[in-house]
């Protein structure tokens, strides 16, 4: 995979505009190593800083959302990028409060560099709560939606 000056700039774009100081990015035989400042060098894994609090730069940035009640679940956003709710442009979003959903069932897509990234359930169950806006910038693990699951 080769890089453009125009993806290294929407990659710090997207590290700039969130709570992380440092990103690794690997694919195929390609590794990325960013970090804002004095950020302490990483081991190798990742994890999200626990008191991070997003920046509010994006104007649909979304709040973060409360630790769900017992019996439902979050589905959490599997990698920084721009949410959007709906396949493309005027059409309807990939699902709505009350939906049924499956494991498989793709309920939004997250843009990274140009590249589209479908996001699934995980789990089967009925939409109870979306909190993530149309193209918001989302972090990874914020929660995009809230399910509860069953049958």
């Amino acid at each position: 995979m080769s890089l453009t000056a125009r993806d290294v700039d929407e990659i710090l774009r997207l590290l700039d505009q969130s709570a992380f100081s440092e990103l690794v990015l690997e694919t195929g035989g390609l590794k990325i190593q960013l970090r804002r400042g004095d950020a302490p060098k990483s081991n190798g894994s990742f994890a999200a800083p626990s008191t991070a609090v997003p920046r509010s730069a994006h104007p649909a940035q979304v709040a973060k959302a409360p630790p769900p009640p017992e019996g439902l679940v979050d589905v959490p956003a599997p990698l920084l990028g721009v949410y959007y709710r709906a396949p493309k442009p005027g059409e309807p979003p990939f699902v709505e409060v009350g939906h049924k959903v499956e494991e498989e069932t793709i309920v939004g897509i997250i843009e990274v560099m140009k590249l589209m990234n479908s996001v699934r359930a995980g789990m089967r169950g009925e939409i109870v709560e979306i909190f993530a806006q149309n193209a918001a910038l989302v972090e990874f693990g914020e929660p995009l939606l809230r399910v509860r699951p069953g049958g």
